[in-house]
């Protein structure tokens, strides 16, 4: 049997994946809290500087606020140290994108994975014991390093602990659970106000999420693309006996391929380079969007604590939406990724007809914040969608070019609310273009629902029910003489089979086996 079939004898789902996407899910909630951690520990509270000849002479700050900014004084000339802080962050996690998701493929889930969680932790008391500025921020960086190679492993593996049809439903559950983290480190900033011991707290959090990891076995399925077969056998006897369905004699045939793949294979393997070019298209706008609403949804006062916790909270209805539309076969993947970009579109194209007066401000947010809602479920289903549409050799080396284009465009989203000055409605205009642009995109990508996922590159046949891969039949179509499409009926009722051949042959009407007078070749 193959590893998918072994997953029916051993359980999809059962107490033991549990128990690991468990740690996996509680990881995210560390995750979430390094993601934020600049925003609460950079808060800039009220201030008077007194200057004497042209010079600063001292600076007053007003209120309980204890930050980077009061402690290195982090005002006027130097506020732009804040920001950079966090761009040195994502810089970190475009990078580890790119290092650590084709050295997963190569090396193995489980070690990336515990040894970026270990020195992601290390790095996290560094920042919180940091002595100057340059060394806060230079331990920002190798923390987001760390955290784009955990992000990357951590998801893939909650998808290969498990079958094939839980991958959308612990694929949801790492992305709330990441927005559950964020809700999470405003509960802990606003019970611990001084920076340094907010920082150490958050970051003890990883400690148990490192020493859980412990039980965290090696991915069968990546075992299994990698032809080592012997020991896929040896981690699916133990899931099989904690799950209660003990099968010593489960026996796994050999993978077609095994070989070493990179990402020379995603740019030479004509199918993948035109799916992983439209992938990355929809990555960047997802990414683009997202944090361009929320920048938009952003310009809220009151509470910084309350509104981090909002940040969060807001995305959590997505979820359970994208697990729905998801299975359902009317919708599968990607028509729910093209639908959910489609709606975050249209809530900004809405902004843009709303008047501007006094009361215009509160639909111009509820519709932000709808357009971060439904573009939130978009983000989540690109993240799985992407994972079914590689095979288990390229998986990481595939998300990690994603989401290297994700993180170009969050870099990217800070400056399109600064197209205001050439018109008003241009921020939320070149948001509706691209979600609307990124939503046909995905429309061109093959549907994934109930099919099995690939394990090797051999796996990818062009007969295999996927619409990029029909291109040859398609061609084959357009070339029937006008004769010969009128003998097979051809407008209504011609279908395509299932076929590893790509020649005309394999067109045929719906009730017709034969071709009296005609020979297609």
């Amino acid at each position: 049997m193959d590893v998918e079939e072994a997953f029916q004898v051993v359980g999809e789902f059962g107490a033991y994946q549990k128990r690991a996407v468990a740690v996996l899910a509680l990881t995210q909630v560390y995750m979430a809290c390094q993601s934020m951690l600049v925003v609460l520990v950079g808060a800039t509270p009220e201030f008077h500087v007194e200057k004497h000849d042209g010079l600063v002479s001292s600076v007053t700050f007003f209120g309980d606020v204890d930050s980077i900014v009061t402690e290195w004084l982090l005002v006027k000339r130097q506020a732009y140290k804040v920001g950079l802080a966090g761009s040195l962050f994502f810089a970190g996690l475009l990078l580890g994108s790119f290092v650590f998701g084709p050295l997963s493929d190569t090396v193995g889930r489980r070690p990336v994975y515990r040894t970026a969680l270990f020195l992601e932790v290390l790095l996290g008391y560094v920042t919180a014991a940091s002595p100057s500025y340059e060394v806060f921020a230079a331990s920002r960086l190798l923390v987001g390093l760390m955290n784009g190679a955990i992000g990357l492993v951590c998801f893939t593996l909650t998808q290969e602990y498990v079958g094939k049809s839980y991958w959308a439903t612990t694929g949801t559950l790492t992305s709330m659970m990441f927005a559950v983290g964020i809700a999470l480190f405003a509960a802990l900033g606003f019970a611990i106000r001084p920076w340094r011991t907010l920082a150490a707290a958050a970051n003890t959090w990883g400690v148990l999420c490192f020493l859980l990891s412990a039980m965290l076995p090696e991915s069968p399925r990546w075992l299994y693309s990698r032809n080592r077969t012997r020991r896929a056998e040896e981690v699916m006897r133990h899931v099989a006996l904690t799950n209660g369905r003990p099968a010593p004699n489960l026996t796994l045939r050999r993978a077609g391929g095994g070989g070493s793949a990179g990402f020379l294979q995603l740019a030479s393997h004509p199918l993948l380079r035109l799916r992983t070019l439209l992938l990355m298209y929809v990555w960047y706008v997802c990414s683009l969007v997202y944090y361009g609403l929320t920048l938009g949804a952003g310009d809220m006062s009151g509470s910084r604590y309350l509104n981090v916790a909002m940040y969060g909270l807001v995305e959590l209805p997505a979820y359970p939406l994208c697990v729905y539309f998801m299975n359902k076969p009317w919708a599968g993947r990607r028509k729910s990724l093209s639908g959910f970009l489609c709606l975050a579109a249209s809530a900004c194209l809405c902004t843009v007809f709303v008047p501007e007066d006094a009361g215009s401000s509160l639909g111009v947010t509820a519709l932000a914040l709808l357009g971060k809602l439904t573009v939130s479920a978009a983000f989540n289903i690109v993240y799985v969608y992407t994972s079914e549409l590689y095979p288990t050799v390229l998986r990481n080396a595939g998300l990690g070019v994603c989401a290297m284009s994700c993180r170009v465009g969050g870099i990217l989203a800070p400056f399109v609310p600064s197209t205001r000055a050439l018109a008003t409605a241009m921020p939320f205009t070149v948001f509706c273009l691209s979600g609307l642009s990124a939503g046909g995109l995905a429309l061109l990508l093959p549907e994934t629902l109930n099919a099995p996922p690939a394990q090797t590159l051999e796996e990818l046949l062009p007969g295999r029910s996927r619409v990029l891969e029909n291109k040859r039949q398609l061609w084959s179509c357009f070339s029937l003489t006008c004769e010969q499409a009128l003998q097979l009926e051809f407008c209504p009722k011609v279908v395509f089979f299932k076929s590893t051949a790509s020649s005309r042959a394999s067109l045929l009407p719906r009730a017709s086996v034969a071709f009296p007078g005609h020979t297609l070749s």
